[in-house]
């Protein structure tokens, strides 16, 4: 090969998901599903705010799924590329247009109404899958420091 020919074609490997936990929860799951994540996203690469903020959201998640999902859930956690990404799927009976649609933030007295908002703020980004049988949340968040996609 001298200077003048082109280079060998490179070889693109996509880099594939690593998965770091995939378990089913109830109640009696929580605080230790809760701690198994903030181990494993800190071992992904996400540390400081950004990885209690993450913990934080994935605890909104998972308890959601237990109170009105069903009363228990399933959690995959994995990191892709540059990012750590959370799933939690409920057997609960949906989630309402509206509800979903309602960006705002509950008003300081409310009880509740807080855990799909936290989500949301406290991760990059956060899509939601929901139907009569069940709803999935799945958060991320990068491993490199970004705004929050709820931040101004």
């Amino acid at each position: 090969m001298t200077n003048a020919d082109p280079p060998p074609p490179r070889t693109v490997v996509p880099i594939e998901p690593a998965l770091l936990i995939a378990q089913a929860f109830d109640q009696a799951q929580v605080t230790e599903l809760r701690h198994s994540v903030g181990s494993c996203a800190q071992s992904a690469g996400l540390g400081g705010q950004r990885l209690d903020d993450f913990v934080l959201a994935v605890n909104e998640l998972i308890t959601n799924a237990v109170r009105h999902g069903g009363g228990r859930g399933w959690l995959r956690l994995w990191r892709h590329a540059d990012t750590v990404v959370c799933e939690v799927t409920d057997h609960g009976g949906g989630i309402s247009a509206q509800r979903l649609d309602d960006r705002s933030r509950p008003a300081p007295d409310t009880a509740g109404g807080w855990g799909l908002w936290l989500a949301r703020e406290l991760s990059d980004a956060m899509e939601v899958e929901t139907r009569p049988g069940g709803t999935t949340v799945r958060i991320s968040a990068s491993v490199v420091a970004t705004r929050h996609a709820g931040a101004d």
